[in-house]
This record gives structure tokens, C-alpha cells and sequence, in this order.
């Protein structure tokens, strides 16, 4: 429906008029009439921003109801493709494609370079694959997710051509320790990029039937003041916290102390106890079953990541000593108790045999073949002295 005059039409507006008319909207809708101020233009530009947004104080302004509809659908449009990233993957291995496989399902769009071929792999989940990283910087991707090993990162890193990006782009890691990528990425990358330190603490095993509470730990190490920028991080993290991640924000500092008390604890107790050669047995308990998955899921993990763990982690070497002392003592508990037991056996059993010296019966095999039956050692013991003082007695 058309009022007398009719000031504009759906083909002469464009994106970039809808979002102005939008933002034009959210500073005058609070007014119930038009700026005083306000220009000719600016007056159709607003009212027919309120009419796109439903606002009734338009009624001075005839406004082509099909133009209106269109432009509704137009910003809402725009409004998806903001929540929508251009995501590169750098390190397209198991890992960097089980993220890619979320990303691509939630609809962003997905770039990955690898030094191997995975141009068959990346076709299947939906993902641009770049052979050289100068072609997939050159595509100027707004994140940039580095899925490489530990110990390759800082090689990585430098070989990346940045310089191609654009300028506040967001690089984002995923290893497993952070203060090491924190503190390279703040020494290597221009100041005008954005870090984001990440450890999405599961993975292809652990993660594959779902991220429903697993825990995704994050650290906003430099980002810009600007608004699209701080809605660039948070679109990323939404990325997981979508798919039902349990988000925790934490230093890196402090997620490397933690991590340093649980994840390597845990992978070095499964390196352990594979080395010991622990077997499936017919009368398994479930404590027993749980070392049995420890052992399993430790070992689909690389040497190389367990290694990264403990080299790039300085609180990982304070962990191994306590786990040294642990159990040494644990060790010399053991033998304790059985140096106390094999004293009190030995020496009531000496006392025995003299006592049967001298009453006579040292040759009744019946008497010898009696062994003394002791309880287990308890501390007790300790503060127990034995003598001969009786068999002396009896000497006498």
C-alpha cells in the first residue's frame, strides 16, 4: 500500500542503506518525533528505518510496503552472515579436521592448509583446501586456527606469511599447554593482529560422541577495543559454547599449573602402566578397568604430544618429582612393614628354639614344625622391643 508520495524504491536500496537505516533507528527511536535538525534525507532514511523495525511514528512519510518487507528480510540476512566466520585452519591433521567438521556443520565458512595432501578429506567435510599458505592467507580469513603439534608451532608460525592477512585478524591456538604459544605469539605476531589462546580439552576419542559439557578452556591474550573485533572473538568461542562446551576463561598461567596436575599426571600414569604390560583377565574389577581405558586412551595419543607436555610445561617437572617421591615412599613404606615383620618372626622363633634347648625338647619334630602365626604389621610395631629377658629367666 502506497501514500501520495513515494521517495524511494526496493531495487535502489542496497545492504549498506539498510544497515545505516538500522543504525539511524537505534539512535532516534527513542524520540516520538523527527530531529529538528534533521535533513530532508535523513527523514525518509528514518522514518523508513522505524518502518522496517515496526515503529508506528511514521505515518507523515508514505512508505512502499513491499520495499519495507524486503528490507526487513535484507537485515535479517545481514544479521546471519555477521554470526557467519571465514575460518582458515593451518595443521589440517585428525585433530584440526575434527574442529573443521563442527565449524562447517554450523555453517561457517572453512579454509585449510596442510603440508600434506588433504584435498580429499577437506572435500568431504565441506572445507577449502590450500596447498600453499600464501593462497590461504591471500583469501584474508578473519580467524586463523593453528591445529599443529606442540613442538611444531613456533615453526609453523614462522614460516606462515601474515603479512597477507589483514590487519586485527584473530589468530587462535589449541594446544595443550598456553603459555608457551602466549608468549611466542605476543613475541612473533604484529601488534595489530588479535591472540586468542585456547585448549579444547578433548578430542577426536574423547569428543566423539558429543562436546556436552567437555571443558574449553579460553584466554583473550589481545583484542582490539573495536566492536567488530570483540564480536569476532565471541562469535568464534560461540562455536563451542553452541555445541554444549562447558567454557572456562582462565589465564594461561593458571591453566598450565592445573593442567600440569591432571593432564600430565594422567598421561604419564598411562605411559606407565603401559610399559608394565597391564592385560584384559577374566575377574577384572572396575577400578581395574578404569586403568585398562587410562592405558588405551594414552596411548592413541603421540609420544610427541606427551613430550610437548612435559617440555613446554615448567610446572610439568615438579610434578614428576613429587610423583618420584610418591613412590619411593610409598616403597620404603612397604619395606618397613615387611623389615617388621621379618624381625618379630625371627626373633620369637629364635626365642622358641632356645626355650626348647632348655626344656629338653629340641628334637621333637612336632614342636619344630609349628610355625607362630603373626597378624599383620601395624605401627604399633614400631614402638615394640623385644628381649630375651624370659629366656634368660629361664636359664637361670
Amino acid at each position: 500500500m502506497m501514500n501520495s508520495i513515494s521517495f524511494v524504491n526496493s531495487s535502489s536500496t542496497t545492504t549498506a542503506d539498510i544497515i545505516y537505516l538500522n543504525h539511524q533507528f537505534s539512535r532516534h527511536k527513542c524520540f516520538s518525533r523527527l530531529p529538528r535538525d534533521a535533513t530532508p534525507r535523513d527523514r525518509r532514511k528514518i522514518s523508513l528505518a522505524r518502518a522496517i523495525n515496526g515503529s508506528p511514528t511514521c505515518s507523515h512519510v508514505e512508505i512502499d510496503q513491499t520495499l519495507v518487507s524486503s528490507s526487513q528480510a535484507t537485515t535479517r540476512a545481514c544479521s546471519n552472515e555477521q554470526k557467519k566466520l571465514k575460518i582458515a585452519v593451518v595443521g589440517f591433521g585428525n585433530f584440526g579436521q575434527f574442529l573443521a567438521r563442527e565449524m562447517v556443520k554450523q555453517g561457517h565458512q572453512v579454509l585449510a592448509y596442510s603440508r600434506s595432501d588433504y584435498s580429499k578429506v577437506a572435500k568431504e567435510i565441506g572445507v577449502q583446501f590450500f596447498r600453499d599458505p600464501d593462497d590461504l592467507c591471500e583469501e584474508h580469513p578473519q580467524v586463523v586456527l593453528l591445529c599443529t603439534s606442540i613442538l611444531s608451532t613456533e615453526k609453523v608460525l614462522r614460516s606462515l606469511p601474515v603479512d597477507r592477512l589483514r590487519r586485527s585478524t584473530l589468530i587462535v591456538d589449541v594446544l595443550s599447554v598456553k603459555e608457551f604459544p602466549r608468549t611466542l605469539f605476543l613475541r612473533h605476531l604484529p601488534e595489530d593482529l588479535d591472540i586468542l589462546c585456547t585448549h579444547p580439552m578433548f578430542g577426536p576419542d574423547s569428543g566423539k560422541s558429543g562436546w556436552d559439557g567437555l571443558p574449553f578452556v579460553f584466554d583473550k591474550v589481545r583484542v582490539g577495543s573495536d566492536p567488530t573485533r570483540t564480536h569476532r572473538v565471541n562469535t568464534f568461542l560461540d562455536i563451542f559454547k553452541h555445541a554444549g562446551c562447558r567454557m572456562v576463561e582462565m589465564t594461561c598461567m593458571d591453566h598450565d599449573k592445573h593442567a600440569a596436575g591432571s593432564q600430565f599426571i594422567t598421561h604419564m600414569m598411562g605411559r606407565v602402566l603401559e610399559k608394565v604390560g597391564l592385560s584384559n583377565t577374566p575377574i577384572n574389577t572396575k577400578g581395574y578397568e578404569s586403568l585398562l581405558n587410562l592405558v588405551d586412551n594414552t596411548a592413541r595419543d603421540s609420544f610427541e604430544l606427551f613430550y610437548g607436555l612435559f617440555l613446554y610445561n615448567k610446572n610439568a617437572m615438579e610434578e614428576l618429582d613429587r610423583l618420584d617421591w610418591a613412590f619411593d615412599t610409598v616403597k620404603m613404606q612397604l619395606s618397613g612393614y615387611l623389615h617388621d615383620f621379618a624381625s618379630k618372626k625371627l626373633m620369637l622363633e629364635t626365642g622358641n628354639e632356645l626355650a626348647g634347648i632348655v626344656s629338653g625338647k629340641i628334637g621333637d619334630d612336632n614342636h619344630n614344625n609349628k610355625r607362630l602365626m603373626l597378624s599383620p604389621p601395624t605401627n604399633s610395631y614400631k614402638n615394640v622391643t623385644f628381649t630375651d629377658t624370659k629366656v634368660s629367666e629361664k636359664m637361670m
